[in-house]
């Protein structure tokens, strides 16, 4: 089976797309698959990245995000932008990487795309899919996942053809293997509620540095005294540098890390995580890792007040970051009542199989 994946990493978008794409490639390729990514070469992107797991990538050239305003319509994608170019340039781009053989699918993660996209490639391959999180433009697909906490198939009803497979929520999250592997250990730590480490992640890029928010909020915070801070990052993070400085600076001991290989160990091994409401909400959830999240972008907000909503995390608004997180850290002087209050619904969310059980439903659909 041969599956091309359209997607991009870029300092606007963020890497969770192509990051999520990464892991279904993985899974893909287990069951004897060969992946192929089209990626187009925006300042951030992760091509070095997907073709050091073993994939194939062919970029796209870096197009400019000052398009003419006849290449965005008001018919158009709300992201359109993100996509550097016009979608019917980026149409016949793909297709032209995609000419030298037959493909069994084509599965598309990109809020700038959208149905007349996805028409135009129909002839590339036997069966498309498409991956979304917003639920806000037509599709033209055989199979669409949306793994998204408070999402329904209803939602969808109006937007996909009528023979769709629809997977929904996070029981089809795509999370890495380590994470379900890890799971039963992560679990039982939680059973003993401890205070000695706090992880620090939002997302590849923070482009917004609200990472460096987060440091200049713990400072007026009553962290315990041997407290371990450490603090994730993406390699291309325009802030990054800033943040090492920083976390010099910290009265706790501070660790500023990029290129984490074993993100699932990290957060085991946390106990209490600040992160963004992002994909990476879904990891957490596995691990019932306690957690207070943070949203950074539009679409992570009906995420974030879903997990509230459902005891998995507590969440606070960066315009209010201070007060919210001194009074949440006070609180965690009585450790086990707060802690079990922040993590008790976050392991019934996801199991961490989701990537194991798409897989199944494309090698079902390929077989069909």
């Amino acid at each position: 089976m041969i599956v091309a994946f359209r997607t991009d990493a870029s300092l606007d978008i963020g890497t969770g797309h192509v990051m999520r794409c990464l892991t279904l490639a993985d899974a893909l390729r287990e069951r004897g698959a060969a992946c192929r990514f089209i990626c187009r070469a925006h300042p951030g992107n992760l091509i070095d990245l997907v073709r050091d797991r073993g994939h194939t990538v062919v970029d796209l050239p870096a197009a400019s995000y000052d398009l003419p305003p006849a290449s965005v319509t008001a018919s158009a994608p709300a992201h359109a932008r993100w996509l550097g170019t016009d979608w019917a340039t980026d149409a016949r781009q793909t297709a032209n990487a995609l000419a030298d053989a037959p493909f069994d699918w084509i599965i598309v993660d990109h809020y700038a795309l959208d149905a007349r996209w996805e028409h135009l490639l129909r002839p590339a391959c036997q069966r498309l899919m498409v991956i979304d999180d917003l639920a806000d433009r037509p599709h033209d697909c055989d199979l669409l996942l949306d793994q998204n906490l408070g999402r329904n198939a209803g939602d969808y009803a109006s937007q996909v053809p009528r023979d769709c497979t629809l997977l929904i929520g996070p029981r089809y999250a795509l999370l890495r293997p380590e994470f379900a592997a890890l799971r039963a250990q992560s679990l039982a730590r939680r059973e003993k509620p401890q205070f000695k480490r706090l992880l620090i992640t939002m997302g590849g890029v923070d482009k917004d540095n609200a990472t460096g928010q987060v440091l200049d909020a713990l400072k007026d915070c009553a962290l315990p005294a041997g407290c371990e801070i450490t603090v994730v990052m993406g390699p291309h993070a325009p802030w990054l540098e800033k943040i090492k400085a920083q976390g010099h600076g910290m009265p706790w001991s501070t660790t500023v890390l990029t290129n984490v290989a074993d993100m699932a160990r990290l957060m085991t091994e946390s106990d209490l995580v600040i992160g963004a409401a992002g994909s990476s909400s879904w990891e957490r959830c596995c691990l019932a890792l306690p957690s207070m999240i943070l949203v950074l972008a539009d679409n992570q907000r009906v995420i974030a007040h879903a997990l509230q909503a459902n005891g998995a995390a507590r969440l606070a608004e960066l315009s209010t970051l201070r007060r919210e997180l001194s009074a949440f850290i006070q609180e965690l002087t009585s450790i086990e009542a707060t802690l079990t209050n922040v993590r008790t619904g976050a392991p019934a969310i996801t199991d961490g199989l989701g990537a194991l059980r798409v897989t199944a439903q494309i090698m079902e659909q390929r077989c069909q």
